[in-house]
């Protein structure tokens, strides 16, 4: 059996495809070391100018109305950049020193030192107290 392409599982899934796809063209674009918030919106403004060229003028289209040379063009810049540009260097990294970051210890303290302070704190009067 064949589901319809207006239920509600082909409809879900094709939201989760879109999503996951500009999540991962973000984090590349990203890792390339460009401005997702510049390129995405760029993509998507030249996908939509393209598609009215063509529709407006039929004879430059490339069947249809799905687009011309050069929207195609410029998709396919953008997947070879994706595919194929380096990764950018990350000079400006959290530690100096090149290592790695790693949270510090928090000092351990036993549960019952824990509440013989909160004890030691309501017996001296300060249960309630605000610190000036």
């Amino acid at each position: 059996m064949i589901p319809s392409l207006t239920s509600w599982q082909v409809i879900a899934a094709a939201v989760l495809f879109i999503w996951l796809s500009f999540t991962l063209h973000s984090m590349r674009i990203r890792d390339i070391g460009w401005d997702p918030v510049c390129v995405i919106p760029g993509w998507i403004a030249a996908t939509i100018i393209d598609g009215l060229v063509a529709g407006k003028i039929p004879a430059i289209a490339l069947g249809g109305q799905h687009g011309t040379i050069v929207g195609a063009l410029v998709n396919l810049a953008l997947f070879l950049a994706l595919l194929f540009w380096p990764s950018s260097e990350h000079d400006h990294s959290a530690t100096p020193s090149g290592g790695s970051f790693r949270m510090p210890d928090l000092p351990s303290r036993s549960p019952a030192a824990a509440t013989a302070s909160r004890v030691a704190r309501v017996a001296n009067g300060e249960f309630g107290r605000r610190a000036v």
